[in-house]
């Protein structure tokens, strides 16, 4: 009988990443906080107790190869969706074919859900009768914050697992595993890397597994002999860029850092994380926008030109772009870090709006209204008001400037730090004025 055609096709070419996949839980690299021998999802895979779960973490830790390796552990049929490409018909497709395994050969089926957190919520719905009826072990794969993009009902029914970046040491096994396996790996004569590449690579592949495979296939292919020279990779990593998620949880938590950074006080870790975002691809804009929040939020008046300087850095950044705006971004970022904090606006600003929110809309009082026309003047407005620059150090002592019907408050208590320690010294002067005034009602009091 004559060959066909398809009987002389090479096999098709699969991605260095793809052929590294590990079959085993003992082979599986990093995650141990989760799959150590004694945790207890390990305990419930090897005793064949699979239970849908949602698997949490960046790029390249492992979630679609621990989702087969479920699969491969407990015996169950293996069906897998990709949410960037399907709909509910895929939905209910592969979920018609976990239904006839289970006729067929009694096998439970996985149903595997890569990038979950890009169905909507009636997409999501769709899974929930056929998990509760057993139909499916449904296993969710995200690099979101399951909390906010997973329906609460598709979360109760979930167990919720964070899958963290490896660890270099982990990295450096699946690095040593590509170069010394001789069928999936890198063939018969595996190139030769110094110390120096491979920590070039480690540093490149930033916790991500995939990430290291695909840059050392990379650079094998540009090498014209057996040595994989610093040289070689730097040209591979010319443009590529560490893990950051302008979208995502990676985005949010790195600004967050940048944020605490300038409050907390520390320049150097403000450089740290700005440097972090914009090297992954940020836009400092955001960045210096963020800066402004800050000035107000965190400085305020115990540093008034905190904010003056954030703004210059916006604008200097706008008419200057890249690279030289940055400096301008970070000198805003070091000014800010260095600068003294107060967040007594912030504190006094929220409590105002607290109380107009959970109060009556109380009538102005009539001697601080407005008296533009004879009518208004008629009815009293503007009538007993005192202009402050005729009084006495330019202040009506014992004014009451709140509603009649409204106790006076107190919501802005300056810090002894910075300018604030002036515009406290200058309230507490103003308050004993007051204090002498005859006027029960003050509006300091």
């Amino acid at each position: 009988m004559s060959r066909s055609l398809f009987d002389t096709l090479e096999k098709p070419y699969e991605p260095l990443a793809a052929r590294m996949r590990p079959h085993t839980l003992d082979d599986y690299l990093g995650q141990s906080h989760i799959l150590a021998k004694g945790k207890p999802l390990r305990e419930a895979l090897e005793q064949g107790r699979p239970h849908s779960m949602v698997l949490w973490g960046p790029p390249g830790v492992g979630k679609t190869t621990l989702a087969r390796l479920v699969a491969n552990v407990c015996d169950a049929h293996f069906e897998t969706l990709s949410a960037v490409l399907s709909g509910v018909k895929d939905i209910r497709a592969a979920v018609e074919r976990a239904r006839m395994a289970r006729e067929q050969s009694g096998r439970r089926s996985i149903l595997f859900v890569d990038e979950v957190h890009r169905f909507n919520k009636s997409q999501q719905d769709a899974f929930l009768p056929h998990i509760e009826d057993g139909t499916i072990i449904f296993i969710g794969a995200t690099t979101e914050n399951p909390s906010f993009e997973l329906n609460n009902a598709l979360l109760s029914r979930a167990r919720v697992y964070v899958l963290k970046p490896l660890e270099q040491e982990a990295l450096a096994s699946v690095l040593e595993h590509a170069l010394n396996d001789k069928e999936h790996g890198l063939g018969e004569n595996p190139p030769v890397l110094t110390d120096e590449a491979k920590a070039m690579l480690f540093r490149a592949a930033d916790g991500d597994a995939r990430r290291l495979l695909n840059l050392l296939e990379i650079a094998v292919d540009l090498a014209s002999d057996q040595a994989i020279t610093p040289k070689i990779l730097q040209g591979v990593l010319a443009d590529s860029s560490r893990r950051f998620d302008k979208g995502g949880d990676a985005f949010y938590d790195q600004i967050s850092a940048f944020h605490k950074s300038v409050r907390g006080s520390s320049p150097d870790a403000a450089l740290y994380w700005f440097a972090r975002m914009v090297d992954g691809g940020a836009d400092p804009l955001y960045v210096v926008r963020r800066l402004v929040a800050i000035a107000s939020e965190d400085i305020g008046n115990a540093d008034p030109r905190a904010l003056e300087m954030t703004l210059n850095a916006w604008q200097a950044y706008e008419r200057l772009g890249s690279p030289e705006g940055l400096l301008a971004v970070a000198h805003a970022t070091v000014y800010c870090a260095c600068a003294p904090k107060s967040n007594a606006v912030y504190r006094a600003m929220k409590a105002a709006f607290d109380d107009v929110r959970n109060n009556p809309s109380y009538e102005v009082p009539l001697h601080i209204r407005n008296a533009s026309t004879q009518l208004m003047k008629s009815l009293g407005h503007h009538e007993g008001y005192r202009y402050a620059h005729d009084e006495p150090n330019a202040y009506a002592a014992g004014e009451c400037y709140f509603p009649e019907d409204m106790e006076p408050r107190r919501y802005y208590d300056p810090s002894d730090r910075g300018l604030e320690s002036k515009i406290r010294q200058k309230l507490e002067w103003l308050q004993s004025l007051d204090a002498a005034a005859p006027n029960p009602r003050r509006s300091s009091s």
